[in-house]
């Protein structure tokens, strides 16, 4: 399904049955909604999902950016209000963790918990220089550039391999070359740190004990007011995929 939100079309999926409390997923960098596959099949029994593909990914309008994630915050609220969702539960991971501290930073409305997940608060010297790096691949080179390197960062050396693994690595070549870039730029731009004390929202902070981004995932679950924290062993940045029982458990006790 597709519907008209601030200024493109966003591709969505609903799961599961109408009048359940709402879930919104918002996935990582370089994927889709099939990232989610493993959590819609595991939660669709007791809630109504709504699965969404970011903009610049899947079969979501891709524009030249540069994004900002208050343009990206702006496109999931945007979808709640055309939805007329008045109240809803969050679960972002990567980028989807940035667009979630941004709302919960607006207030949070209409969401009333939120998973942070594999995510971070801020972006050192290093890490701009990495970026400003893969922007740059991608823009010369293409998507297929980074496919091998993304996944050495995203997943563990036993399960890069597995036909888990394999399914993300497609949508990484996928995505589009403007939407990668638009939101890695946006990615560039985060700052969160000195503001996660003014966050009221309920949050689980959750990661993959072997992802890059834990220590920003461990630091909002040691700085977000009331916040819980979850450390995910044998598993790197996509949890919720290369652990998914752990992930699943945890999103399952704090729901």
């Amino acid at each position: 399904m597709k519907a008209k939100v601030n200024g493109i079309e966003i591709n969505y999926e609903l799961h599961g049955k109408e009048g359940a409390p709402w879930l919104v997923l918002s996935h990582s960098l370089a994927c889709t909604v099939r990232m989610w596959d493993p959590q819609v099949e595991a939660f669709k029994d007791r809630f109504r999902i709504l699965n969404y593909d970011m903009r610049g990914h899947g079969a979501t309008s891709a524009p030249q950016g540069p994004y900002t994630l208050d343009m990206l915050a702006d496109d999931v609220l945007g979808l709640a209000k055309h939805l007329k969702i008045d109240k809803a539960l969050y679960c972002g991971l990567s980028i989807g963790g940035m667009i979630g501290q941004t709302i919960a930073l607006r207030g949070g409305a209409p969401f009333t918990k939120m998973v942070l997940a594999d995510t971070t608060h801020t972006q050192p010297p290093e890490a701009l220089k990495q970026w400003e790096e893969r922007i740059n691949v991608a823009k010369t080179r293409g998507m297929a550039a980074l496919v091998d390197g993304t996944m050495e960062r995203w997943f563990t050396a036993p399960f890069r391999n597995s036909p888990p693994a394999k399914r993300i690595a497609a949508l990484i070549a996928a995505t589009p070359v403007a939407g990668y870039i638009g939101c890695g730029q946006a990615i560039m731009k985060l700052n969160t740190t000195a503001r996660l004390k003014d966050i009221r929202l309920p949050v689980l902070a959750l990661t993959g004990e072997q992802d890059a981004a834990a220590p920003g995932t461990k630091y909002i679950g040691e700085h977000v007011p009331g916040a819980k924290y979850v450390g995910i062993p044998n598993a790197a940045h996509i949890a919720n995929v290369e652990q998914t029982e752990a992930f699943n458990r945890a999103l399952r006790e704090f729901l």
